[in-house]
C-alpha cells in the first residue's frame, strides 16, 4: 500500500494577527493526520499557508523519520527564490518537484491540481473569498472527493 498523503492550499498574504492561529490549527491538523496515518506531505511552497505547512513538516520530520516531505514546485525558476524560510526548507524535502520548466498563467493551477490529484486529504487555510488559487483548489478538491480540512481565517 502506498502512504497516505496529505496537500496543503491556502492564502499567500496572511493577516499578521492570523498567523500564530494559523500555526497552531495547522500543526493540529498535521499532527492529527498523522494521528490518521499520513505520512506523505506536499507543500506548494508558495509564501504563507504552504511555507507554515512545510516548516511544520520538516520539524515534525526529526522526531519521526516515516515522515516524509515533498515541494511541489510550480515552475523551475520558483526553486531560486531569495526568501531564506523558503531555501532552509527546500533542503529539507525529500521530494522536489517541477511542474513546468517555465513560468505561464496555468502553472499554479498545474501544481495544485497534481496535489490533490495524488492526496487523499486537503488541508485549506481559507479566508472566504470566491475566486483565487486556494478555493478553485478546494473546489477541485471537493470535486475529486477529497478529504477537506478548512482553517478559516
Amino acid at each position: 500500500m502506498s502512504a497516505k498523503t496529505c496537500c496543503v492550499t491556502g492564502h499567500r498574504g496572511l493577516p499578521a494577527d492570523k498567523i500564530e492561529f494559523v500555526k497552531r490549527e495547522m500543526r493540529r491538523e498535521i499532527l492529527q493526520a498523522i494521528a490518521d496515518g499520513y505520512t506523505h506531505f506536499i507543500s506548494g511552497f508558495a509564501e504563507g499557508a504552504d511555507l507554515i505547512f512545510a516548516a511544520i513538516v520538516a520539524e515534525l520530520k526529526q522526531d519521526n523519520k516515516a515522515l516524509k516531505l515533498e515541494a511541489a514546485i510550480p515552475y523551475r525558476n520558483r526553486i531560486k527564490s531569495p526568501d531564506k524560510l523558503f531555501q532552509k526548507l527546500i533542503d529539507q524535502c525529500d521530494i522536489v518537484g517541477v511542474h513546468s520548466e517555465n513560468y505561464w498563467p496555468g502553472c499554479f493551477d498545474k501544481r495544485n491540481f497534481f496535489m490533490v490529484s495524488v492526496s487523499q486529504r486537503v488541508i485549506a487555510v481559507y479566508d472566504g473569498r470566491e475566486k483565487g488559487g486556494t478555493r478553485s483548489t478546494m473546489r477541485y478538491a471537493y470535486s475529486q472527493e477529497r478529504e477537506l480540512k478548512t482553517i478559516s481565517i
